[in-house]
């Protein structure tokens, strides 16, 4: 019955990878307003007002997943994770609260809970980052590891200022969206520094990771995909330089390469990694539920799956276009 291990492991997987690339872009528009001026700040809002909440659907789902299909990893990782999730739960009730809140107090009221709002999302992206650092070092605790998570903390919360500043091209019009090209220009290399140092940290962790990485077939199989990954971030570059000259022509092109990039290294990583869920200690095919209850886990979600996805693709084609100003009447 190792197909139902494998078909969950890849419904979390799927679940992470549409977290990462939605609700990234969401908390990277919150990182943004520390460069945004106050009169934009609403229309950087609005133009996640319609999708924030809806995105964070897939954390639950993919932490869900986790807890049912493989419970023992659910209580190694999150025991081990217990203070970062404490954060990003913290910062998650943040950025909520001064959503709301910001949009229905006193003007000279408003630019405190617009600090709220960025204070959460830098929260959630930098403990994100913190977690995904120590989950590729086997999650030790020791010094080196936690400089490693600091590290691609810092990287994680740029890398979805990244994908924000693209969302922000693409729903932008005008000096905003100019603006947005820069954003996106200027966090490209700091990806690149996080891409690379994952790269270069996960081999050194785990000698089985080093031998797909280097040996033969298996390094023909994964080299695909940093090469495909690197081509992408400098093509990014470029095109991003030739669209803040003509703005008018290919504004969702940026948004959809970000989402590329971020697949490709996911994969990535799900290649090194696999069939460990907790790295080079569980397994997938060693941790799970008994096979009857995850064959009625799985009746549920192919049918709760479909409702999620049109929901969420109804919701992103009612909302298409421009952002217009921020409006609550």
């Amino acid at each position: 019955m190792h197909w139902l291990q494998l078909i969950f492991a890849a419904l979390m997987g799927l679940a992470i990878l549409i977290y990462v690339c939605l609700d990234g872009y969401d908390l990277g528009v919150g990182i943004l307003f520390a460069r945004a001026e106050d009169d934009e700040k609403d229309r950087m809002i609005a133009s996640i007002g319609p999708f924030w909440d809806a995105n964070e659907t897939w954390l639950v789902l993919s932490i869900g997943i986790l807890l049912v299909a493989f419970p023992k990893a659910y209580g190694t990782i999150l025991s081990t994770l217990y203070l970062p999730v404490a954060v990003m739960l913290l910062g998650l009730i943040l950025r909520g609260v001064a959503f709301e809140f910001r949009a229905k107090v006193k003007p000279e009221k408003k630019p405190a809970w617009n600090r709220v709002f960025f204070t959460g999302s830098l929260a959630v992206a930098l403990a994100q980052g913190f977690m995904l650092g120590l989950y590729i070092m086997g999650l030790e605790i020791n010094l080196a590891t936690v400089l490693f998570g600091f590290l691609t903390a810092i990287c994680l919360a740029i890398g979805y200022a990244f994908v924000g500043a693209t969302w922000l091209v693409l729903k932008m019009e005008g000096a905003l969206q100019h603006k947005a090209i820069g954003w996106a220009r200027a966090s490209i290399w700091f990806v690149a520094i996080g891409f690379a140092a994952i790269s270069a940290a996960s081999p050194y962790v785990s000698p089985r990771i080093f031998e797909k990485w280097f040996k033969l077939p298996e390094m023909i199989y994964l080299a695909p995909l940093p090469l495909a990954a690197g081509a992408a971030l400098i093509w990014q570059w470029f095109q991003l330089g030739r669209l803040a000259r003509d703005p008018a022509r290919g504004a969702w092109q940026p948004f959809v390469r970000a989402v590329a990039i971020f697949a490709l290294a996911f994969a990535g990583l799900a290649y090194s990694f696999y069939p460990y869920i907790v790295p080079d200690k569980l397994t997938i095919y060693q941790d799970t539920t008994a096979p009857e209850s995850l064959i009625v886990m799985l009746i549920g979600a192919l049918i709760v799956l479909p409702f999620i996805l049109g929901y969420t693709i109804y919701a992103y084609w009612v909302f298409r276009g421009k952002a217009s100003h921020l409006r609550y009447d």
